[in-house]
């Protein structure tokens, strides 16, 4: 995306300036130009800072819209849908074919299944506003499909100022009602840190450094009796029921001051957050088998799960503007904790009995984030730089399973037979960058306004991930009176040792149990823009990327390393884009580009994976490829006045060997892994509609009102290309060709791709902002999930209709400003439903009500 920062008037001055040489040099000498026209008055100048096509969330509709974080935020934008609460499909393509970053430069992820960061972690305070770029710029990274999000933070004050803010909320399906806990780290868990009881033990530290399994045949059986009687036991193991959810809260508070010097100007601004809520989820969850032309069930669970989420955010700006020369430096901190507990229950045919699996869970994520930037003007060239440094971390300790089998009426654990584990997982992410463009005002007498431009960027992310379980077994069958005791009981020391329960460990039993990746690019571009005709604005470039990606799996008990696998690649990734400003208020814009996307480390990570929002594992595949993407645009667009709009677009994507997710039957339940289907085409339209309207009807409550209207839709069809010859390489296979028509049925849809998208905003505001009230309806059509297993339909989820309502008043008490705040969410009651169907026959995966949340906030700023 190119930016003019210049003020509006004098770039048109420039731009007219520029105009009348090149239109005088055309004409024959005698001829008199009486006029020169210049496109562009009254486009907004958001909009028209960009040369691409674009949805833009600005400050003032992080306000109106009240949404908690960007993934929220962005779904109100036209072609946007978000998955599993976190990642955001932009045209229903999945988050591997969107790139975000922070500021312009990339960020890491503590996600184990995706590469791409996950935008729940950033909280609306601390931004200024999202661009969402949905045509390719060479400017960018070439890994683009759907679009690229860049989320924008807050920039220093122009006068000092301090603010402060809280909410409370509830939830009709949580807050006040039953739900599950576990005691854990104690009254430090509330603030998502943990006191150190989840610390892997001392003893399990040292068995580890070994090099050794840790079990029997490298331990002896008092070591091994030390090292079990080491984990914690009742705090953890222990889940405790509750009448009274707490409700949700939130705190946040903001300061920021600037300071004028002869030389320059000097700004500072700092944030801090803190966000604590809670969620009930009373799911069922089933497993299906094909029988005959239908479905019929095998696995018929209800999940019981209670999560305490809570996130910890700081942000700090330091920014220094000189005469022609301005500095950036920002910090972010986010830390994002989930307390989980959780009891399933239900007839498991691979059990063969009644079963209940209890389990408690600590997952914890952190991003850290330092960026620094400079903009430089020497006249007509200007030279911008950035560097970048982030670390996330995703660390998952105790995470703790124990089966039961109902017998005689009872729940009775047999550690001999039941399935029972510990399990710590750790993850590190990290991602640095550094990055220069030049661009420079090149006066001529052919192209108006023409700018050249050019630039480097280096970019280096690394990834280690590895993860070791243990279970506690018997060499007996235990008596009724031992399957019998509380669990707290049950794995206290006096039960574990040789004759008892022995700890043995099962680390990597079911496929690598660490793994490292590293992704290397750089890339260089040039560029060309400017008006190769009269209202006609061409932007024209090519960018050449090299990339490496290794992803290496590890075994944790041998010194010879397991075979890697390496993707290197060079591509020239060419990007156009012109714009025909017809009219002074209305344009269009027409885009070509060629991108890639590269496969997501956990992608091709064999390791296995147990994902607790569909409670499914995962594991990755070696043979997978980068997709290459022809991607083309078309635009009509009418401006009303700054912020108000109406757009029409025409897309069309030809994917070249995409990544699906496939779904194959494993011992212990479903596994998902990936493979790369031959072909893929998205094509479809989407328009968007935003406008304010004010009335003169004598009626004071209408004249001094805003009203607001604004609504787009996204029709997105997507189809799968298989021919008889086509081959995939899935995992199974181990590299070898397979017939690609066993995993991937021609003309299905691509998964997370939803047929119709739809928001609506219908809201106002007095003339004077005091009072601002919007109704927002976001609809997203059902979408696959993925691919089932050989013969079975795809896993599919109908994410329906939210209704959200936010309201908002300012108000003056004892002499300061404040402003009060309701929102209300999921008005219809929709809930979350994830299933199969064929016929008449349906297996809900996952389902479950999401509840209805109301909360009231009050915030003040001095």
């Amino acid at each position: 995306m190119t930016h003019f920062k210049r003020p509006l008037a004098g770039l048109l001055l420039c731009t007219t300036a520029l105009m009348a040489p090149a239109l005088a040099w055309g004409q024959d000498p005698g001829t008199e130009v009486d006029e020169v026209v210049v496109r562009g008055k009254y486009i907004p100048e958001v909009m028209r800072e960009t040369s691409e096509v674009a949805s833009i969330v600005t400050a003032e509709d992080l306000v109106r819209q009240g949404d908690d974080t960007a993934a929220a935020a962005l779904t109100r934008l036209a072609g946007l849908s978000l998955v599993s609460g976190r990642f955001v499909y932009v045209r229903g393509l999945g988050e591997r074919y969107s790139s975000a970053l922070l500021n312009g430069s990339p960020l890491p992820s503590p996600e184990p299944l995706q590469r791409v960061v996950p935008l729940d972690l950033f909280p609306s305070n601390i931004l200024a506003g999202v661009t969402v770029q949905k045509t390719y710029s060479v400017n960018y990274p070439g890994e683009f499909g759907g679009g690229l999000i860049d989320l924008n933070t807050v920039g220093v004050p122009d006068r000092p100022f301090v603010a402060m803010g809280v909410s409370l909320g509830m939830n009709s399906s949580t807050t006040l009602k039953r739900g599950l806990t576990y005691f854990g780290g104690g009254n430090s868990d509330s603030f998502g840190v943990d006191d150190g009881t989840r610390e892997l033990p001392l003893l399990i530290r040292r068995g580890i450094e070994t090099g050794k399994r840790i079990d029997s045949s490298n331990f002896d059986s008092t070591t091994l009796t030390a090292m079990g009687r080491s984990f914690q036991n009742a705090n953890i193991n222990l889940l405790q029921s509750t009448d009274n959810v707490p409700i949700n809260g939130s705190f946040d508070v903001s300061a920021g001051t600037a300071w004028n010097f002869d030389w320059g100007r000097l700004g500072v601004v700092g944030i801090f957050g803190y966000d604590n809520g809670w969620s009930t989820r009373r799911a069922t969850q089933q497993e299906g088998v094909v029988n005959l032309d239908g479905l019929s069930v095998q696995e018929d669970l209800f999940s019981n799960s209670t999560q305490n989420d809570i996130v910890l955010n700081g942000l700090t700006q330091v920014a220094l503007e000189l005469d022609n020369h301005s500095f950036k430096w920002t910090n972010l901190y986010v830390r994002n904790v989930t307390k989980e507990t959780r009891s399933v229950t239900g007839d498991s045919a691979r059990a063969s009995n009644t079963i209940r699996d209890d389990s408690t869970a600590w997952y914890q994520r952190e991003l850290i984030d330092t960026q620094i930037t400079g903009r430089h003007e020497f006249g007509d060239l200007e030279i911008l730089w950035r560097g970048s440094y982030a670390r996330t971390e995703r660390d998952v300790p105790y995470e703790r399973s124990l089966r039961y089998r109902l017998v005689g009426g009872e729940y009775l654990h047999n550690p001999q037979l039941d399935a029972n584990f510990i399990r710590f997982s750790e993850l590190e992410d990290k991602t640095s960058g550094a990055g220069i463009d030049f661009r420079y005002r090149l006066q001529n007498p052919w192209i108006a306004d023409l700018t050249l431009s050019g630039g480097y960027a280096w970019y280096d992310n690394e990834r280690i991930s590895d993860s070791r379980v243990f279970r506690f077994t018997m060499n007996f069958t235990p008596d009724l009176n031992f399957q019998r005791q509380r669990v707290d009981f049950l794995y206290s020391d006096y039960n574990i040792g040789p004759e008892g329960l022995i700890l043995r460990e099962v680390t990597g039993s079911d496929g690598a149990a660490a793994y490292s990746a590293s992704l290397v690019t750089h890339g260089a571009y040039i560029q060309g823009e400017g008006e190769i005709a009269p209202a006609v604005r061409a932007t024209l470039g090519v960018r050449f990327e090299t990339g490496t990606q290794d992803v290496q799996a590890i075994d944790l008990f041998s010194p010879t390393p397991l075979e890697g696998r390496s993707l290197k690649n060079d591509y020239w990734l060419p990007a156009a884009t012109v714009t025909w400003n017809f009219a002074e208020d209305q344009q269009l814009r027409f885009g070509a580009s060629k991108t890639i996307a590269r496969p997501q480390f956990r992608e091709q990570a064999p390791q296995l994976y147990l994902d607790p929002e569909s409670d499914r594992t995962f594991i990755g595949n070696p043979f997978l490829f980068d997709s290459e993407i022809i991607n083309l645009d078309a635009r009509y667009e009418r401006y009303f006045d700054r912020g108000q709009f109406a757009t029409v677009g025409l897309f069309y994507k030809d994917i070249d060997r995409p990544i699906e997710s496939v779904v194959n039957e494993s011992g212990s339940g479903l596994q998902q892994s990936f493979l790369n289907a031959p072909r893929a085409v998205v094509y479809g339209a989407e328009a968007e509609f935003k406008k304010f309207f004010e009335f003169e009807t004598g009626q004071s409550w209408v004249d001094n009102v805003r009203w607001l209207v604004a609504a787009n839709y996204t029709y997105t069809k997507s189809e799968v290309k298989v021919g008889a010859d086509d081959v995939v390489f899935p995992r199974t296979n181990l590299g070898l060709p397979a017939p690609a028509r066993n995993f991937v049925i021609d003309g299905t849809r691509l998964q997370g791709q939803s047929k119709h998208l739809g928001n609506l905003q219908l809201g106002f505001e007095t003339l004077d902002g005091m009072t601002q009230a919007t109704l927002l309806a976001n609809y997203a059509s059902k979408r696959s999930t993925a691919r089932g297993q050989a013969g079975a339909p795809d896993f599919e989820q109908k994410p329906g209709v939210m209704l959200d309502f936010t309201f908002r008043h300012k108000f003056e008490l004892w002499g300061q400003a404040f402003t009060a705040g309701v929102e209300a969410r999921n008005l219809l009651g929709e809930e979350f439903d994830e299933f199969q169907k064929r016929g008449g026959d349906i297996i809900r995966l996952n389902n479950y009500e999401l509840g209805r949340s109301l909360s009231i906030s009050l915030s003040a700023r001095l």
